[in-house]
């Protein structure tokens, strides 16, 4: 088993482009860590340059107590599975999964004449660790066919026993489920959060699914530009977004956002909602009011409307977002946080019904305000509901949150605390 440690690991390629930017990450040893985030975050790149298959530009990579910045891939004790499972089309199961091992512990044939007894007990020993993991994925039964009398789920299988079979200090995972189809994506990652439980092996996997990174990992890493954003805990990442990017990545249908102000009326504090007029970067000047008395906030890029709805900020917040009275901001609201029947921590928004996607047990009902044109909130399935008509959302204001303006906005309301009942 093995920590793995990088400081300040830096990768540009040709042309100045700058794919990992002096990201600092330790994986504690026996740890599942996941590193998630959009298509050209970075997350492959840095598997690989842990993995030795990319040169690193800057930076140092730790292996348990050896830097491994220049060592070759085979010396670095590690194992990796691929997106395409990398297995040798005319070798049976049980070739593919020794290969590797009858490389690194048998030596030449020369070696083997010389040295039958040796050599036996070699043999031996792969036979024995190609059983077990076998035994482990229960292929045991497939072990005489070749990759292509294999279905992607049980190929899947075989490439993770080959890596089992190393023993390595490291698994590194490079999306390998994402050629199975959704339910043996879901059945195939529980088993590999089981078999995790059970080798207790340092791990390091690369998705692009959420969903996927939330259920397997100890640890989620969201990455944004080759910079990570978050590393926490799945719940903690969940519930306590570091900023507007991990807020809207984590978490399936995404999270709401509405660009509006604080505003203080009288002794209560409000957020109003208002419209954003383009994409210039936001001035954080104080707001003034307009001739019809509505504050304009910045340079005229927000304009908080009449028709645009109005909360009350609940107690527990007032005094993280006093310095943000008078500003540009952006709520943020999970879709399951949005319910249609009213409860006593809720208030309501009044939201035009446009679209229904019945789920089951649940339905995503998409809305629009009068400013912000989608809505979704996943609810209780229900009938009685009509397309084109009003409908009061019912927003738990225990649950919401408070951005910076911009795509990687710091969450203002972010706290390590359990969300506090209303007063």
């Amino acid at each position: 088993m093995a920590r793995v440690q990088l400081d300040k690991i830096t990768k540009v390629y040709p042309g100045g482009v700058k794919a990992v930017d002096a990201i600092d990450l330790v994986i504690a040893d026996q740890e599942f860590v996941v590193l998630v985030g959009p298509s050209g975050c970075g997350k492959t790149t840095t598997l690989r340059m842990i993995a030795g298959l990319e040169e690193i530009t800057a930076g140092e990579i730790r292996i348990g107590d050896r830097v491994v910045n220049g060592v070759p891939p085979k010396d670095r004790d590690i194992a990796m599975v691929f997106q395409n499972y990398a297995l040798y089309p005319h070798m049976t199961v049980r070739k593919n999964m020794s290969f590797g091992l009858r490389l690194r512990m048998l030596p030449g044939p020369i070696w083997r004449m010389s040295h039958p007894t040796e050599s036996r007990r070699i043999r031996g020993e792969i036979n024995s660790r190609v059983t077990q993991a076998a035994r482990i994925l229960e292929i045991e039964h497939l072990m005489d066919r070749k990759p292509r009398q294999l279905s992607g789920g049980q190929r899947q299988r075989v490439a993770v026993g080959r890596a089992i079979v190393r023993e390595p200090a490291a698994f590194l995972f490079d999306e390998p489920l994402s050629n199975l189809d959704a339910k043996l994506r879901v059945t195939t990652r529980a088993e590999l959060k089981r078999l995790h439980r059970r080798l207790k092996t340092t791990t390091i996997y690369v998705t692009h699914d959420q969903e996927e990174a939330m259920t397997l990992g100890d640890r989620i890493v969201v990455m944004k530009d080759g910079v990570i954003q978050q590393a926490d805990t799945p719940l903690v990442t969940y519930n306590v977004p570091a900023n507007r990017f991990v807020a809207g990545f984590i978490g399936m249908p995404p999270m709401n956002f509405f660009d509006g102000a604080i505003w203080m009326q009288g002794d209560v504090m409000v957020f109003q909602e208002g419209k954003l007029q383009n994409s210039r970067p936001i001035d954080h000047a104080s707001a003034a009011p307009d001739e019809d008395g509505m504050p304009i906030v910045g340079d005229g890029e927000l304009t908080l409307s009449k028709n645009g709805f109005t909360i009350v900020i609940p107690p527990y917040l007032r005094e993280r977002l006093e310095t943000s009275v008078g500003r540009h901001v952006v709520l943020g609201i999970r879709p399951e946080h949005l319910h249609i029947r009213p409860s006593e921590s809720a208030t309501p928004i009044q939201m035009k019904l446009n679209v229904i996607e019945p789920l089951g047990n649940n339905m995503d009902v998409y809305a629009s305000t009068v400013l912000h044109d989608q809505v979704v909130a996943r609810v209780e399935a229900q009938e009685g509901l009509q397309i084109d008509t009003q409908i009061a959302l019912h927003a738990d204001l225990r649950k919401i949150h408070f951005f910076a303006p911009g795509a990687t906005g710091t969450n203002l309301s972010k706290t390590s605390e359990p969300a506090h009942a209303l007063a």
